[in-house]
């Protein structure tokens, strides 16, 4: 399922990886520890991609990651899913919008979402919570929308960032049984952790890196002393965020992100296309030495001020923030938009605004979208 053959990622002169072979195998459940710096997040980026290894040879399902482009990327990661340890829930989507967001950014079918998410629901235990929002919901909650959000499009591997390292131990082994319920369904689990009571208890595969380099791998005990869980950067490397080191590209997010990032971006471009057309409507007063001669401007036209304005309304600017709409406009195609997405949100595009710049977004369409996206690499 996962294979790492000889991998190194340096950063700068930190080592994140050093000639690092493992073999996972579909089905496994392995604890992926070790102190913090230790190299864990970078093991766990470079199966996403979110950075690229200096050698060796990564595959995922049988499919080389290290040659892969950046168009199929997401292809990868929507094999992929990803609990996260502060759940990363959307705020302004009730439990049930947070798990269908997670299949209208693929496009599913509405009728498939409407049959699914229940299910999914149903399976981590919180239906009864379907129309509550994240802040009405207990941290363990929470943690069980993340999990469904991130198993809802059926991902053969599902990569637990310390999840319960903000629950209670009651909680957390709640949890955990949840995880060990899904991996008996025969999904591959790797999860890491700084838990020592909760790998000891489970006796699952453990993986102990240190400095860089793989110095364990065996089923039973954690093996090293507890510490804190914040797995801080100590080796230029940050899981889930942009890299500390020039030398770290991340070419893009997990999915769990891309579609926070996403959430906020469609804000962001709603209120800036209000703001414009405001900017728009306000009266331009004549330079002082030239009053006297000026002339009473001529009154533009709705359409010239829509042309002026930088950011084409492609998406409804009724509602800016607070609508509990999806912001997933049904008139477009979003067949090509997680690869575009996951550049945008990485360079922090204001120019290119999530899958193109300008007035060209509004010909995005299923038959010119693949070929249109902004060339950013």
């Amino acid at each position: 399922m996962i294979t790492f053959d000889n991998v190194t990622k340096v950063y700068n002169t930190n080592i994140g990886l050093e000639n690092a072979s493992i073999h996972i195998n579909k089905g496994d459940f392995v604890f992926l520890v070790g102190p913090s710096g230790a190299g864990k997040s970078t093991f766990i980026k470079l199966i996403l991609k979110e950075i690229n290894a200096d050698s060796g040879s990564i595959l995922v399902d049988g499919q080389e990651v290290t040659t892969l482009s950046n168009r199929e990327i997401p292809g990868l990661r929507r094999k992929i899913g990803i609990v996260f340890q502060d759940f990363r829930l959307l705020p302004k989507k009730t439990v049930y919008e947070n798990v269908a967001f997670a299949m209208e950014i693929l496009h599913r079918p509405k009728r498939q979402i409407r049959k699914k998410v229940p299910q999914v629901l149903s399976l981590v235990g919180i239906s009864d919570k379907a129309d509550k929002y994240p802040d009405e919901l207990s941290a363990g909650e929470q943690q069980r929308v993340a999990i469904a959000r991130a198993i809802i499009n059926n991902p053969t591997v599902l990569i637990a960032d310390e999840p319960t390292g903000n629950l209670d131990p009651d909680t957390a082994a709640e949890i955990m049984e949840l995880l060990n319920q899904i991996n008996m369904t025969g999904t591959t689990i790797v999860m890491v952790t700084h838990a020592k009571d909760i790998v000891d208890r489970m006796q699952k595969r453990v993986v102990a890196i240190e400095a860089g380099h793989i110095v364990r791998d065996e089923f039973g005990q954690y093996g090293f002393e507890e510490e804190a869980t914040d797995d801080a950067c100590l080796d230029g490397e940050v899981f889930g965020a942009e890299a500390l080191t020039d030398d770290a590209p991340n070419y893009g997010l997990s999915d769990d992100r891309i579609l926070q990032e996403m959430e906020v971006l469609f804000a962001e471009r709603k209120n800036r296309e209000a703001q414009a057309y405001a900017r728009a409507e306000e009266p331009v007063e004549a330079p002082a030495q030239d009053i006297v001669a000026a002339e009473e401007p001529a009154v533009e036209s709705e359409e010239e001020m829509a042309q002026e304005a930088p950011f084409p309304e492609v998406f409804p600017s009724d509602e800016l923030v607070d609508s509990t709409e999806p912001l997933v406009s049904e008139e477009l195609d979003f067949s090509d938009f997680e690869d575009t997405a996951y550049r945008t949100v990485r360079f922090k595009t204001a120019e290119y605004e999530m899958m193109h710049h300008g007035a060209e977004a509004e010909s995005f369409t299923e038959e010119e979208g693949a070929g249109n996206e902004p060339d950013l690499l």
